[in-house]
């Protein structure tokens, strides 16, 4: 048998973690998980292990292999158990294990170490003295204060005996997880084997599945651009499978941008498991649509599925998982009520076994939020990301990896903070209210200052004593938190908590690919933001932690740019697949006499862009989207526009709720006599990721070039790309303005027997550098008046 089939693998932390939390689901933002200061905990370590002296070395890479024996097919396995030792110290034949954890706790108060902690120690110190065969070792957790850097030191030393005894007991706890995840990896594989593609090759479409597998065997990325239709999610989904069945890969993480995409991914594997894949998928959705309550509040006294959910919720993941395979959310709810947990709790935890996970970009990228159960470390893994949409995690990974502070928030949390301390009887509670609320105030001065010296925006060039201002203010919080269990105005404080704790991470990577500014908000609030202007660094280093990254989209041009923002390397392959629809499928018209430019905005104008709508939906009976520029100019060209008998229009509102998406979107599919005209803000929810097939979509008309509104952030990336590549305007305006024009046009033709007609309603796009960025599909192309585009349509629609 080989090595990779018989050996299943976990680390200490996430095991010790799984195994041995118990009791309530709290929101106060603290507590085990959150107590570790991630980011900035790293240097905390690296200067208490450089104070320890001779004797003592750091970052001890350490393993265990311990045998079980298969339930299902009778043969003995190994488990290996491994992790890394923040320090072994050896002096005159002693030998202590070091855990090392920097907190915002006030160290002083504890008792005892927080038990995981501990239990990680004591796996270390398990595996150094089995295989050093010594009679006793020592255990050590170290608690630096992130703020003040004070140390508090827990030590107690064990038997060998003890040790063991204690070890062996932790792995007859944990047995029957690993047995079953044995047993159903082997089973899995077995099926992968015999696993074949499940449709005919479209052309090109074997060699492009046949890369994607050679990427994820290379340990490379892949940057595939594929039009509508190519089948890129089955071309991808396919080969990361078989690389899993080959032992090349251990899950696969399906990140998308939208939900849509999300249920094409569970599409995707269930078109697998009808073909005979045996295989676990999960979905995680976000909290808030897998709340049981109302309003989201994670306290055993507003909610019973937090109380007590640490001690039922293994049995309601064990009781899914060998009962389920595919794990959407209506089956996570189903066992969440079943056991009485928190579903999406649960479903975090389900994650953990099962073979693909399909879930928002944050989950993998957004440090606030991201699955600590994969990511937390920098330990490399054999995860294969398989990342949807591409083109959108280059505004959300600037997003996720920027910050942002009000400063009313402050002055909200310590209004809080004053009232709570008019009720407070206790002493020392009082002491530590008053402690925050000088934190609150040294930071506010600090930010009135900045205040002071913007009029309506300002870079600055460093933070200076606020980055120890809010250190001080965390802290204080986590002492609030302990003594306020049930948080005063708990949203606000949660937020606020959140908020520091992300700028403080945000901090901790600020280099020359990051720009500080400050400015006012649309209710005129002062903020500070930390503002990441390329987040290829940040992406890299999660893309990194896998095996191998496909990135796909529709529209990754160009290509160069994508690359460069999405962490591609030079020796990293892009491909751009073939269309698999015919040219006489598609006509592509623009106008040469209209334009949504600023400068030529007038009644007029709008008129004119009102005509050419009109006459273009009237070619021919059938369902319409129209995309405008901004609200504004849909309201000035919509009430210019002549209603119709035999059409019904549809308007996209600001405000639009989810079930008024849904009636928008199943007009689409209503089989009435009436046309659909459906007018929407390009860049906006119906311009990407809706799938209206055949004749539920027959034409789309893109009013403008979709180029992001001027403002004082787009000038600041201007500015940013000018200085260093010199092609500011493209990075800042151009590239994400295309892509939403392209991305708009993309909803029509999705299927082999589609026929449709995209008018680009600006004379811009015949300039060079928007005609240099169209998609192979969009040549050829015609250039037309009104007059002429009536013509053109006719003759296209009597083909």
């Amino acid at each position: 048998m080989s090595e990779k089939r018989e050996i299943v693998k976990i680390s200490v932390r996430n095991l010790v973690e799984f195994i041995f939390r118990e009791g309530d689901i709290r929101s106060a933002g603290t507590g085990t998980g959150n107590t570790e200061a991630m980011q900035l905990g790293s240097k905390i370590h690296r200067k208490i292990q450089k104070s320890m002296g001779f004797g003592y070395e750091a970052e001890v890479s350490l393993f265990t292999l311990q045998k079980f024996t298969s339930s299902e097919y009778g043969e003995d396995f190994l488990l290996k158990l491994e992790g890394r030792a923040d320090g072994i110290f050896r002096e005159n034949g002693k030998v202590m294990i070091d855990e090392i954890k920097g907190v915002y706790l006030d160290v002083k108060e504890l008792k005892e170490p927080i038990f995981v902690h501990k239990a990680q120690a004591m796996c270390y110190a398990y595996m150094v003295a089995e295989k050093e065969e010594l009679a006793e070792i020592e255990v050590q957790v170290t608690y630096c204060n992130m703020e003040n850097e004070f140390i508090r030191r827990f030590n107690e030393v064990f038997t060998r005996k003890e040790i063991t005894d204690w070890f062996l007991n932790l792995m007859e706890h944990y047995e029957k997880w690993v047995v079953y995840e044995y047993d159903w990896k082997k089973r899995r594989n077995e099926s992968i084997q015999k696993m074949i593609f499940p449709f005919p090759y479209r052309p090109g479409q074997k060699e492009l599945a046949a890369m994607a597998y050679h990427t994820i065997e290379d340990k490379k990325k892949l940057f595939i651009e594929a039009p509508t239709g190519v089948g890129k999610t089955i071309t991808t989904v396919f080969p990361a499978v078989k690389a899993m069945g080959e032992g090349i890969s251990d899950r696969i993480f399906y990140l998308t941008a939208k939900t849509i995409t999300r249920t094409v991914a569970e599409e995707c594997f269930a078109l697998l498991g009808k073909q005979g894949l045996v295989f676990k998928p999960l979905t995680i959705t976000a909290k808030e649509k897998m709340c049981v309550l109302d309003k989201v509040s994670c306290n055993p006294g507003d909610c019973g599925r937090a109380r007590g959910h640490y001690d039922r919720v293994n049995e309601a993941v064990y009781d899914m998982l060998t009962h389920e395979d595919t794990m959407t959310r209506e089956c996570i709810l189903s066992y969440a009520e079943k056991h009485k947990v928190c579903p999406f709790e649960m479903g975090l935890d389900a994650a953990l076994f099962a073979d693909a996970v399909i879930c928002d970009y944050n989950y993998a990228f957004d440090p606030n939020v991201y699955l600590r159960r994969f990511f937390a470390n920098e330990k490399k893994g054999d995860m294969i990301f398989l990342i949807d949409e591409a083109h959108n995690l280059v505004e959300r990974g600037r997003e996720m990896f920027s910050a942002r502070l009000i400063k009313e928030d402050f002055l909200k949390v310590k209004r809080i903070i004053k009232a709570t301390q008019r009720h407070e009887k206790r002493p020392e509670v009082q002491y530590n209210l008053r402690k925050f609320e000088k934190s609150l105030e040294a930071a506010n001065r600090h930010m009135l200052e900045w205040k002071r010296e913007c009029d309506e925006f300002e870079v600055i060039e460093e933070v200076g004593m606020f980055q120890l201002q809010l250190m001080r203010i965390v802290a204080n919080y986590e002492l609030f938190a302990k003594d306020y269990p049930v948080l005063p105005e708990r949203e606000t404080m949660l937020n606020f908590y959140f908020d520091v704790k992300k700028f403080l991470c945000v901090l901790e990577w600020l280099d020359d690919k990051y720009k500080i500014y400050t400015d006012y908000d649309v209710e005129k609030n002062f903020r500070i933001k930390l503002q990441c202007m390329d987040p290829s660094k940040q992406l890299k280093e999660v893309m990194e932690r896998g095996r191998s990254a496909i990135l796909f989209s529709a529209t990754l041009l160009p290509i160069k740019y994508y690359k460069e923002q999405l962490a591609g390397q030079e020796d990293e392959c892009a491909v751009y697949a073939k269309s698999s629809f015919l040219p006489e499928q598609r006509k592509i018209l623009i106008a040469r006499d209209v334009t949504s430019k600023y400068t030529r905005r007038s009644p007029s104008e709008y008129g004119r862009i009102a005509q050419y709508i009109e006459r273009f939906v009237s070619a021919k009976e059938g369902n319409y989207l129209i995309f405008f520029p901004s609200y504004s100019f849909m309201d000035e060209v919509v009430t210019r526009m002549e209603s119709r008998e035999g059409q019904r229009l549809l308007v996209q509102s600001a405000d639009m709720r989810e079930k008024e998406k849904e009636e928008f979107l199943e007009a689409f599919d209503s089989e009435g006599a009436e046309s659909v005209i459906g007018c929407c803000v390009m860049g906006g929810i119906f311009s990407e990721g809706i799938d209206l097939k055949e004749d539920r979509l027959i034409g789309a008309a893109i009013v403008g070039t979709g180029l992001p509104m001027v403002c004082h952030e787009r000038e600041l990336f201007k500015a940013y790309y000018d200085d260093k590549k010199g092609r500011g305007f493209d990075y800042a305006y151009l590239y994400p303005g295309v892509n939403k024009v392209f991305q708009a046009g993309g909803r029509v033709i999705r299927t082999a027997e589609d026929k449709g007609a995209i008018l680009l309603l600006d004379e811009r796009f015949l300039q060079r550098q928007y005609l240099d960025l169209f998609p192979r599909e969009w040549f050829p192309y015609e250039v037309v008046d009104c007059e002429g585009m009536v013509k053109e349509l006719e003759q296209f629609w009597c083909q």
